[in-house]
């Protein structure tokens, strides 16, 4: 094992799976010559040269539309968004393109590769720049949706999504590149639609994914602890699919679960995730699903409206505290 920040191991994915096969490369934004907006493709472009490390415009439609076509011509690309908010420019190339040609192809054209960047708030970035969309992109079929969690996460899920025969939507929290964690010396790949057990608990479930663990959760989860509550965390990983099955059985042993996520209310994961635990494991609830969301407005620039809108620890507290002591 080794310490390395959350871009290294981004890094580190990226540069592996070109090594092994040239089809792969990457583009957008400041990708080459200034090395990534966040640092993430850091020598990149002295290793792979122009041809892999490509430069574009400001014109984010237009770059996902040629990474889309070569996609379908038999390359790789990772295609970098500076933030995931710019996405929604190019949305029609990623929902009615790459997310489409599969299908629409009768299965004889695949779409192998990667949308990623930043997510979410980072702080006065302003309401343009701090909105989460992985609740957009996990409601198209065709599409898989990863948020890693810690630098272990990440460059393990990045090397399974740029092997993935399909598009997949990569969204990395901002505020999280220079995190550092335990990634392993060799290679190893993090398979999809498998949620991560991140402590065992009896009492009650925590869902939660992204950033929301580490800045949020597991901080709670510690003044918790301290009180004698004893919670079980789940690391969802990926929100497209969604690892049902450990949700329930975690359900099935705690009989309360709270769903912790930084996106809105309204059409959520979190909603989701309450709508199927409630329908695969109703007789198991001993009180019902709380949901831990951003408020339902538009993120503001003030900090302290910026912190009164965001899940918090001690949101999170009092909802734990609430599911255990409801009577059914």
């Amino acid at each position: 094992m080794r310490e390395i920040q959350f871009r290294e191991a981004l890094r580190e994915a990226m540069q592996e799976e070109m090594r092994k096969d040239d089809r792969i490369f990457l583009l957008g934004e400041e990708v080459a010559e200034y090395n990534g907006a966040y640092k993430v493709s850091q020598g990149m472009l002295d290793e792979f040269g122009a041809k892999r490390i490509i430069d574009t415009p400001i014109a984010e439609l237009g770059f996902a539309g040629i990474a889309t076509g070569a996609a379908t011509a038999g390359l790789i690309p990772i295609v970098e968004f500076m933030t995931f908010n710019f996405s929604l420019v190019a949305i029609d190339q990623i929902i009615n393109g790459a997310a489409k040609i599969l299908s629409m192809s009768g299965g004889q054209f695949s779409c192998p590769m990667v949308f990623r960047g930043p997510t979410g708030n980072a702080g006065q970035l302003g309401a343009q720049h701090s909105q989460n969309f992985e609740n957009w992109f996990a409601n198209t079929p065709g599409l898989k949706v990863v948020i890693p969690s810690t630098p272990y996460e990440a460059k393990g899920l990045l090397k399974q999504a740029i092997i993935d025969p399909d598009p997949v939507i990569f969204m990395e929290s901002e505020v999280m590149y220079g995190d550092k964690g335990d990634v392993p010396a060799e290679e190893y790949y993090i398979e999809f639609g498998k949620a991560n057990v991140t402590k065992q608990g009896t009492d009650v479930t925590i869902v939660t994914f992204g950033k929301m663990l580490t800045r949020v959760v597991n901080p709670a989860v510690e003044e918790l602890t301290k009180e004698g509550i004893n919670v079980e965390v789940i690391d969802l990983r990926t929100v497209r699919p969604i690892d049902y099955s450990t949700i329930i059985e975690s359900v099935k042993k705690t009989n309360r679960l709270v769903v912790v996520e930084e996106a809105w209310p309204l059409a959520s994961i979190s909603g989701e995730i309450a709508y199927n635990v409630q329908r695969n494991a109703f007789d198991y609830l001993d009180a019902p699903v709380v949901r831990i969301t951003c408020a339902d407005v538009p993120l503001p620039y003030s900090p302290t409206l910026i912190a009164a809108s965001l899940p918090n620890a001690e949101r999170v507290i009092k909802a734990v505290k609430e599911v255990m002591y409801t009577k059914k």
